[in-house]
């Protein structure tokens, strides 16, 4: 019996891989954890939350409304099921867990596309953990989903090419922004700048952003050292490094980290090979030019398989639903797939261009002090993380969690896997290369404990 392709993600390259699916004549079942599809750069607001796309996506406008065009032209041929969280997987089910209800279900699969997309990049710093300090996309999912500022006085802060896009938006939106603090430094974009030209209008966009905040008076530093978060409660202040100078700025709010991470928990637990990706910092899901990964019937595409941005995740998606179609015996149009191939190979250039404008603050462990919260689900510091290699000699990220506990809260190690492995790296005296990544496990991000199986489901 035939089992309908599922699509996990419901951004770009989601959407992309669906319509794809369907213009071959395929109904796919495609599982968005949001309650709309679009993703997080384009994230729709609720059906009764009117608001004109150039507010909601700036420069970004024209795509989203292609992108949500895309959805909702076919919506009637497929199987769309919003809110459905897929907390678990193995060979031919996932577990889905359906949130308005909390009803958790098995959804069969034969041929898989993940699209799970990307999250952000924290490197702690004192005082992170202050009600009002926000992570960079948590602060540009309140400006888009609700409309809602995360403060009247906000602060950004890290590095990444988000840095600025959210700090732009917040602006254009009205908000208050009292300046952008960023750890790069201008000699480290100008260094970049060979490789930035080879997609001018995108890097034409970023120059655009920085260039508005300028003229409207926000403050942009950069080749700063983050300190600390000041309040009493709640946040007030942030502390930096800038030039030898420790300085001051009051706040109510902050938003921060240091580019994107892949969501690639769900890879993991299929079983697909990993390997570590210098440019990107992090071990990554294995995938072949057009999406395929090292176990049959599972695709990998967009940023959960590696930060590309979301043009790239756009191609990745249609890429992907070819080389499932193909591998079902379908006809494609194998010039298309040449070329899709051609514009993601072409984005490497740009995409190194990117970590050398922004590049990982290497000495973060170093500097980040004993008593520094790491893992706030477990409360572990990065005392008690040198403490334990001190101790016992680990080198290994998993050896770390089962002596330290870190990585084993509510956001199984998405939050806190990177600072960990950064410090265990430091304090072995290893890179960061060989201390090996988080394990997946499930649920992959938080469920209720009250959770009911769908009636007749015994599988989940």
């Amino acid at each position: 019996m035939k089992i309908a392709p599922v699509i996990v993600g419901a951004g770009p390259a989601g959407i992309r891989a669906a319509q794809t699916l369907v213009a071959h004549g395929l109904r796919p079942v495609l599982l968005d954890e949001a309650a709309r599809a679009g993703g997080q750069i384009y994230r729709r607001p609720p059906a009764h939350f009117k608001r004109p796309a150039e507010q909601l996506y700036g420069t970004e406008a024209g795509r989203a409304v292609a992108v949500h065009a895309a959805i909702d032209g076919v919506m009637d041929r497929i199987d769309y099921r919003p809110d459905s969280l897929v907390w678990n997987a193995q060979a031919g089910s996932l577990d889905v867990l359906h949130a308005p209800t909390a009803v958790t279900r098995s959804v069969p699969w034969q041929r898989l596309i993940v699209a799970t997309g990307a999250t952000d990049r924290i490197l702690p710093v004192p005082g992170w953990t202050l009600p009002g300090v926000y992570s960079l996309g948590g602060s540009q999912v309140a400006l888009k989903f609700q409309g809602c500022a995360i403060g009247s006085k906000v602060v950004f802060m890290g590095s990444g090419p988000l840095l600025y896009l959210v700090a732009y938006q917040y602006a254009k939106a009205g908000a208050k922004v009292v300046a952008v603090l960023d750890t790069s430094g201008l000699l480290d974009q100008a260094a970049a700048l060979p490789g930035l030209v080879t997609q001018p209008v995108t890097f034409g966009k970023g120059l655009y952003y920085l260039g508005w905040l300028q003229t409207h008076g926000v403050p942009v530093h950069r080749g700063v050292q983050p300190l600390r978060m000041l309040g009493d409660g709640h946040v007030e202040a942030v502390v930096f490094d800038h030039g030898g100078t420790e300085r001051t700025l009051a706040c109510d709010a902050v938003g921060f980290g240091h580019a994107l991470r892949s969501e690639s928990q769900l890879a993991d637990l299929l079983g697909c090979r990993f390997g570590f990706s210098p440019v990107q910092r992090a071990h990554l899901p294995e995938r072949d030019a057009a999406g395929r990964s090292s176990i049959d019937g599972v695709y990998l595409a967009g940023d959960g398989a590696g930060i590309m941005g979301a043009d790239a995740a756009e191609w990745a998606g249609e890429r992907a639903a070819l080389a499932l179609l193909a591998d079902e015996g379908v006809s494609i149009d194998k010039g298309r797939a040449a070329q899709l191939e051609s514009k993601l190979a072409g984005l490497m250039p740009f995409r190194r261009g990117l970590e050398r404008a922004f590049p990982f603050p290497t000495g973060w462990a170093a500097q980040a002090p004993d008593d520094l919260v790491v893992c706030r689900c477990e409360n572990i510091t990065a005392g008690d993380l040198r403490q334990v290699v001190r101790q016992t000699g680990a080198q290994e990220m998993n050896r770390l969690k089962a002596l330290s506990r870190v990585g084993m809260g509510r956001c199984q190690g998405r939050m806190c896997g990177v600072a960990a492995a950064e410090l265990l790296a430091h304090a072995a005296g290893v890179p960061v290369a060989q201390v090996g990544r988080l394990r997946g496990q499930a649920p992959i991000k938080p469920i209720p404990m009250g959770m009911t199986v769908a009636a007749g489901d015994e599988t989940a």
